[in-house]
């Protein structure tokens, strides 16, 4: 077939598609939208106590608002690393806040070692902080995965691994309000337990499809 005859089918039988909001405007909606979920949440669970004589210690607000600051810039990364014509140091932009949120919460983990008592943290509890976890960061999570779908075949390893920085980051600074205990490390290994299974179903996908097309 000629050239220009291919075009000229190809350009005929084109579907008009709708092109995707600028990424900045689509990461704020998606924070919006998680800032109310998380608020709600903040709201049906009741603000701790001592939530207020916390954030006058400086480790705390400092692990507070870097994990917010995390959040926000993770999330405009992994809408900004989805397009193909944006560069991949994008996904650059949340690392200082996220060397200052893990930084902080490795001090404070070692300063403040203490043993736990035998019996202190029972299995009712460790289910109940991973239910409170699950309806926190799903959400937030399956949300995210609908707005990222089209971009994620691109660079589905940035965008991953930086939507899940973000959930990670703004279920913390939301869980913190509201949750008894300090449940980072917990919230850290799941969104991290989740990359690692949307990456195996993504590769199964993708293996697939190549044999489809070889097929064809």
């Amino acid at each position: 077939m000629i050239t220009s005859d291919l075009i000229r089918s190809l350009a005929e039988d084109a579907k008009p598609v709708r092109r995707l909001r600028p990424p900045l405007l689509r990461a704020f909606g998606w924070l919006c939208v998680s800032g109310v979920i998380l608020g709600a949440l903040t709201m049906w669970h009741g603000v701790r106590p001592e939530f207020l004589d916390r954030m006058r210690e400086v480790a705390y607000m400092v692990a507070m608002m870097s994990a917010m600051a995390t959040g926000i810039l993770a999330a405009v990364a992994a809408f900004m690393v989805g397009l193909p014509d944006r560069s991949p140091r994008w996904a650059l932009l949340p690392l200082p806040s996220l060397i200052v949120w893990l930084g902080n919460l490795g001090y404070q983990c070692l300063a403040g070692w203490e043993p736990l008592p035998p019996g202190a943290v029972t299995a009712g509890a460790a289910a109940s902080c991973l239910t409170t976890l699950i309806f926190t960061s799903l959400p937030l999570s399956l949300l995210l995965v609908g707005m990222l779908r089209h971009m994620v075949w691109f660079r589905p390893t940035g965008v991953i691994v930086l939507g899940s920085i973000a959930v990670s980051a703004l279920t913390s600074a939301s869980l913190a309000m509201f949750h008894p205990l300090d449940a980072t490390a917990m919230i850290i290994g799941w969104n991290l337990g989740t990359v690692l299974i949307v990456f195996a179903v993504m590769g199964l996908a993708s293996r697939i499809m190549r044999r489809r097309r070889v097929q064809d």
